[in-house]
């Protein structure tokens, strides 16, 4: 699509005419993670200033969804999957396989362009991780945080998510 705009501007400062017109030329791809692991991740990367797993939830829970940050915000009010018609979206798990299908799609030799992913390989660590640290989280915390996620649990196919229960 013609370049109308600088990389940092936003798809919501264009009018509906240009947006469509974007979003039809372009191949849209959204990448997913479970938002349980989400927390997870961040909360392993020292993000916020929380010493243990379930204030660091409970800093999220008092904070609301606008004013979350982008790292635990629910994906669903950052990519309108609603309103977005995306081509492929990608599960944290799935990536080898599923690019693989993505550049073969694009005509490109996926063996010799995709590096070593080691998501499939973490998926354990991240299920004994999960595990634990929903043990942490008080009754109330984890209901909060199954409504805080409701529209990404109901969105996407996040089965295995211990907040689904």
């Amino acid at each position: 699509y013609p370049r109308q705009h600088a990389l940092e501007t936003q798809l919501s400062e264009f009018n509906l005419t240009v947006i469509e017109a974007m979003l039809g030329a372009y191949t849209k791809v959204l990448f997913v993670r479970d938002p349980f692991q989400r927390l997870i991740s961040t909360f392993m990367q020292g993000t916020g200033s929380s010493s243990s797993f379930s204030s660091f939830v409970q800093d999220i829970l008092d904070s609301g969804q606008h004013n979350a940050s982008v790292t635990w915000k629910p994906l669903v009010s950052l990519c309108r999957p609603c309103l977005v018609q995306y081509d492929y979206v990608v599960m944290f798990g799935f990536l080898r396989q599923e690019l693989g299908h993505l550049l073969q799609r694009a005509g490109l030799l996926a063996d010799s362009l995709l590096p070593e992913f080691t998501d499939t390989q973490v998926q354990w660590t991240y299920s004994w991780l999960s595990e634990q640290m929903f043990s942490e989280l008080s009754l109330q915390q984890k209901k909060q945080l199954s409504h805080f996620y409701r529209w990404d649990l109901s969105a996407f196919p996040f089965s295995s998510s211990f907040l689904s229960d």
